[in-house]
Formats: structure tokens, C-alpha cells, sequence
């Protein structure tokens, strides 16, 4: 394309919009790749990920993502890449894969809920701000059929974030991740969300990762039909071996319309099924491990706060796991109407609060932030 011809479509470009793509940004971040959905010259990409794509092996990549909507599905398999938004009301990525969802038409294969994500981190050093990650998946819909109707799906959890099995120093900063069952999947070493919202209903940040939430606000959503349950915010699978799970600094925990008082536990521990040389069961070795600190919570929340949840056996049978002695869950300094003290409901001590310093935590990573 001429020089010309790029600057007619910068002008048309900027016509359809009061500034250009990288005019988003922040002053202090300069982009190696910017995704619009008009591509203007070599460094700029009509979806996201072919700019991933187009970074180098060794990562290091800053790509810019200028405001829209962005339906498709992102791996980001290179160490060390920056996708920064233009605010999360203004870029979002979207796609609407769920677990119970055939890999070609007509296939008995299907993609789980391992694979459902709208956007999977693979590798270290990922940094995402100012944007919104949504699984769109119709989750409400299906929800509200009965169990005899033929035309429900199964297989509903749809993940919009996973941070997987190697990754490290994930921080995620004023991020919107949208989804219902299982919004988000937190794997691998350490992540720090800072900011931004988290929303869903079952499960809907669970794994086996050590999570640091920062002034996040997490939203309870309905269901598609009345319960007295109505979700469960997290389901940590944490090893034994890990001193830090799911951990929730100054945050809320909010509720959107339709959410009842009463109906959300804080939490239920979750022991994936995992197979040993002696046979295929719920892992004894996952026991789980979330702390709200320092957290305000809406009346949607359990006076129980914990619950229990069920797992095979090795014998080939079911077991519940006990959110007392088979998981790791605690409070401290939690307020607002669905707080509570009671038997049910373990509070850590003053003198533990030094362990769970975001230092400690992460281990020593300072996140640097590109957000302002």
C-alpha cells in the first residue's frame, strides 16, 4: 500500500472515530503492534491473535487493542506480551466456546471445559489491562430447561480467562472477565489481579493456582431458574504442598439483580479427578485454600459461608469433601451484611496477617503496572 493510500485511510479511520487507535494508550506505553478493525500498515492487525502471532518467539511484545468488540479466541503462547485495552467498557474480546460443545460438527469429541476459554495464557510474564474478557456462551437459556428436555446441553461451563499450567507472573490489571460457570481458571505459578471485576455464578474462579485479588469487585450472578443455592464464588483445588491458594485482599463481593440473600458460599473445596497407578479418583493430595481479607460481602452470601462438594472414590463410589477438614478457608476482617462469625465460618488471627503480605505471597515479584 502507498504511503498515500495509508494516509487517506488514517483520515477515514479517524472520521469514523473522534482519535486514532493509538491514541488510547497511556503516555508511557509505546505499542509494537496495534489490532483495529481496520488494519492501517504492517504494524497493525485486524485481530488479535495474529499479533500474538506475529511477535516474536522470545515474546517481549507490547500489542495494543483499540476499541471494539473482538470476537475470537486467543492464545497467547509467547513469554512476556502486553495487551492492553482501551478501557473495559470500550475494547472486549469475545467468544463463546463451553465445555460440552463438539470439536467438529457430528465429532463424540468434545472440547471440556479445559479448552473453552475465550483467552488462554500459556507462558510467563503475560500482563493484560484495561479491557473486558467475556465467554458469551448462553449459559442462562440452557440453565432454565429441565433436565428431560431434549434439546439441553450438556457440559456448561465456559471459562472466558485460563491462566495455565506454566505460566508465572501473570498480572492481570483493570480487566472485566465475564462468564457464568467456571469464568475463571487460575493454574500455574503467580497472578495478580488488580482492579477490574470478576462475574459468574458456579464455581467461577477455581484451580490449583496461587491467585492474589487486589480491590477486585466479584459479582454473583442468577441462574436460570430459581434455587436456594445459586453458585459457589470459588472451588480451589490447591496442592498441600502449596502454602497459598485463592487469596482476596480488599475486595467486595457484590451481587447482580436476581441474586437472593442467602444463597452463594463463599466457596467449596475441589478435588479434580486424577488418575494414580492404583486407579482413577478424586485427588486426596488437592486441598484447597482460599482467605477473603479485609473483604466486604453482600447479603447473597451463606451465613455457612463454606460448603462442601462432592468426588469419586477409589473404591469407585462418592464422597463429599468437607470445607472444614478438606480445604484450607478463612476470614479476616471481612464486613458488610453477609459477614458472619460463627463454627462454620474459620477466622485467621492478627497475628497471621504477616504471612498473607502481597510479598509473601508473590514471593517477592513486584508487578509493574501499565494501566495509568
Amino acid at each position: 500500500m502507498s504511503r498515500i493510500c495509508c494516509l487517506l485511510l488514517v483520515v477515514l479511520l479517524a472520521g469514523c472515530s473522534s482519535e486514532k487507535p493509538e491514541r488510547f494508550l497511556p503516555e508511557s506505553v509505546t505499542a509494537d503492534a496495534i489490532v483495529a478493525s481496520t488494519a492501517i500498515d504492517e504494524t497493525h492487525y485486524s485481530s488479535i491473535q495474529e499479533a500474538v502471532n506475529a511477535a516474536p518467539q522470545e515474546g517481549g511484545w507490547t500489542i495494543a487493542v483499540a476499541p471494539g468488540e473482538y470476537y475470537e479466541r486467543v492464545v497467547i503462547d509467547k513469554p512476556g506480551i502486553t495487551l492492553i485495552g482501551a478501557g473495559m467498557e470500550q475494547t472486549k474480546i469475545v467468544f463463546d466456546r463451553y465445555a460440552g460443545k463438539a470439536v467438529t460438527r457430528g465429532s463424540e469429541e468434545h472440547w471440556g471445559t479445559s479448552r473453552s476459554a475465550t483467552v488462554e495464557i500459556t507462558r510467563p510474564g503475560v500482563h493484560i489491562a484495561n479491557l473486558t474478557i467475556e465467554n458469551g456462551f448462553d449459559f442462562l437459556t440452557e440453565d432454565a430447561r429441565e433436565s428431560s428436555d431434549p434439546a439441553k446441553v450438556s457440559g456448561m461451563q465456559a471459562v472466558a480467562l485460563k491462566i495455565s499450567e506454566y505460566t508465572d507472573k501473570t498480572f492481570i490489571e483493570n480487566v472485566a472477565l465475564l462468564g457464568y460457570q467456571d469464568t475463571l481458571y487460575v493454574r500455574g505459578g503467580r497472578s495478580y489481579f488488580k482492579g477490574g471485576e470478576i462475574r459468574g455464578n458456579v464455581d467461577f474462579i477455581f484451580g490449583d493456582g496461587n491467585a492474589y485479588f487486589d480491590t477486585v469487585s466479584i459479582y454473583s450472578r442468577p441462574r436460570g431458574k430459581d434455587m436456594d443455592i445459586t453458585g459457589y464464588i470459588t472451588a480451589p483445588s490447591t496442592l498441600i504442598s502449596d502454602t497459598f491458594g485463592l487469596t482476596f485482599v480488599n475486595c467486595k463481593l457484590l451481587r447482580e439483580e436476581g441474586v437472593p440473600d442467602n444463597s452463594v458460599p463463599l466457596g467449596r473445596p475441589w478435588h479434580p479427578t486424577t488418575t494414580f497407578d492404583d486407579g482413577r479418583y478424586a485427588n486426596p493430595f488437592a486441598i484447597g485454600k482460599a482467605v477473603f481479607i479485609n473483604t466486604w460481602m453482600d447479603a447473597h452470601i451463606t451465613t455457612t459461608g463454606w460448603a462442601s462438594m462432592g468426588g469419586s472414590t477409589k473404591e469407585g463410589g462418592r464422597k463429599e469433601f468437607d470445607p472444614i477438614n478438606d480445604a484450607r478457608f478463612a476470614e479476616y476482617g471481612s464486613s458488610g451484611p453477609g459477614y458472619a462469625i460463627n463454627e462454620q465460618r474459620p477466622q485467621l488471627g492478627v497475628e497471621k496477617m504477616d504471612i498473607y503480605k502481597r510479598f509473601n505471597i508473590l514471593n517477592g515479584w513486584e508487578p509493574e503496572t501499565k494501566a495509568k
